[in-house]
């Protein structure tokens, strides 16, 4: 392992030797079936929660909503209410949330670039 790949590897040792309790719990948060794509979509500004809901394909106004409500908890988006009639709320990233999407986005790359080799020793597993 190069230098750097081995201070990484020691870096993600250290964070997991809680036995990675707090990071599984971010990791299942944000690795859930919506809270990615909703925040893929948030990328290029504030949203309606009408828009996300024509955007993010197949969610349900349920999940949206629980969705929406945990990565506002985790402070990755900011919900904000205008006092106009109609009502109007937007939803925003948060610079934390933003810094999420950069991480995501190297995943979603990564996952690409090896899509190929991935599904070729899955099917040599038989997985």
């Amino acid at each position: 392992m190069s230098g750097t790949g081995a201070a990484r590897a020691q870096d993600c040792g250290d964070l997991l030797a809680d036995n990675g309790e707090f990071v599984r719990e971010i990791l299942d948060r944000v690795g859930d079936k919506w809270s990615l794509l909703v925040i893929g979509n948030l990328r290029d500004g504030p949203r309606r929660y009408s828009e996300l809901m024509q955007i993010v394909p197949g969610i349900s106004q349920r999940m949206l909503t629980v969705t929406l409500r945990l990565l506002g908890e985790d402070g990755l988006l900011r919900r904000e209410a205008y006092a106009e009639v109609p009502p109007r709320v937007e939803y925003s990233l948060t610079p934390l949330g933003e810094s999420l999407l950069e991480t995501a986005s190297a995943l979603v790359r990564w996952a690409g670039d090896h899509q190929v080799e991935i599904r070729a020793h899955r099917e040599n597993t038989g997985g």
